[in-house]
């Protein structure tokens, strides 16, 4: 069964139309901000890849994508889970040097995903990347770009209340960050997301770091595919989410793997012959630049700077009739 939560006493600060109006100028805003503090440049990205290149993103590893047959082309393709690999490929084919990176729009199909007030099966992010030095694969420099990401959202923030008044959701600019061991320390009993809401109900932005590998307690915080993020270097943003009473994870990123952290990460999560893969082969040969990237999710920006209680208030999805009659109900309009 899906999950739903209508928050007592719930209304939707802006009609139908103001909706659409201020969805449009979250994202029209922010992309500037984000692309300026980062230095990056706008590509166009493919919604599907074969299944052969290895490009896709295996997320947890047991999502099934949505495959289809090209007879045009004689191979399968799959619709992109998100974009971790292509970004990196692609800034080697557009010869972006030290410094200066790409975003783009992905648009996605989680066909597995449950459905609750912050998934959907439609997965709406940017997608960026940027070409960083040896000596930027540290964690000081994972908390500069986090920081100039908080940045950016705030501000985009600031300037969305000038626009529509109505909306008076805070954010706090000021970063706590904690690794995933720490927060493990720090809440032994609790589940990582248990954690991750008791952490940021006290810090209100927060940045959760070392996502992927074993914690003390043998149990990863939460799943990370083994051949993007290096799990040392990696972390998610999340913001306090009043309405909801939660922690809203917002942006997933991290340093990406050299070829060393992919040989050891694949021996962890026993997936080495994913090192055959046109993609891994170039990655373990040094053939492609070092990199830091990640996705922030234009859905969830939008709900959390808009005061929202469900997803579907922002994106136009697919919902099971329980969500749509207990919507209903509460007076929630799901787009």
């Amino acid at each position: 069964m899906n999950k739903i939560y209508i928050p007592e006493g719930y209304r939707a600060n802006l009609d139908a139309y103001d909706t659409q109006r201020a969805i449009a100028y979250i994202k029209e805003t922010f992309q500037q901000e984000f692309a300026n503090a980062l230095n990056l440049k706008r590509v166009s990205a493919p919604l599907f890849v074969t299944e052969e290149s290895g490009l896709n993103d295996n997320l947890n590893g047991y999502e099934r994508p949505v495959s289809f047959d090209v007879p045009a082309v004689g191979e399968d393709a799959q619709v992109v889970h998100s974009l971790a690999k292509w970004k990196r490929l692609a800034l080697k084919r557009y010869e972006f040097s030290v410094g200066n990176g790409l975003y783009t729009d992905m648009n996605a199909i989680r066909r597995d995903e449950s459905l609750d007030n912050i998934h959907s099966i439609y997965v709406d992010q940017w997608d960026w990347e940027k070409v960083i030095t040896r000596e930027n694969r540290n964690l000081d420099y994972l908390k500069l770009i986090v920081r100039a990401i908080v940045r950016a959202i705030c501000d985009t923030n600031d300037r969305l209340h000038v626009r529509f008044p109505q909306l008076r959701v805070d954010l706090d600019r000021e970063v706590s960050f904690i690794t995933t061991q720490e927060l493990e320390d720090l809440y032994p009993d609790l589940t990582g997301s248990e954690r991750e809401t008791a952490y940021v109900k006290d810090h209100h932005t927060a940045c959760i770091m070392q996502i992927g590998g074993k914690l003390k307690s043998g149990k990863p915080h939460d799943g990370r595919a083994p051949d993007y993020d290096d799990w040392k270097l990696n972390c998610d943003i999340f913001f306090w989410d009043e309405v909801l009473g939660r922690a809203l994870e917002i942006s997933s990123m991290g340093i990406r793997v050299d070829a060393e952290a992919l040989r050891y990460q694949l021996k962890e999560r026993g997936c080495e012959e994913r090192a055959k893969l046109p993609f891994h082969k170039m990655l373990l040969n040094d053939e492609l630049p070092l990199t830091i990237g990640g996705g922030i999710g234009q859905s969830r920006l939008s709900m959390l700077m808009m005061g929202c209680c469900h997803i579907g208030e922002v994106q136009s999805s697919i919902w099971d009739a329980q969500t749509v009659e207990a919507c209903q109900k509460a007076g929630i309009r799901l787009l």
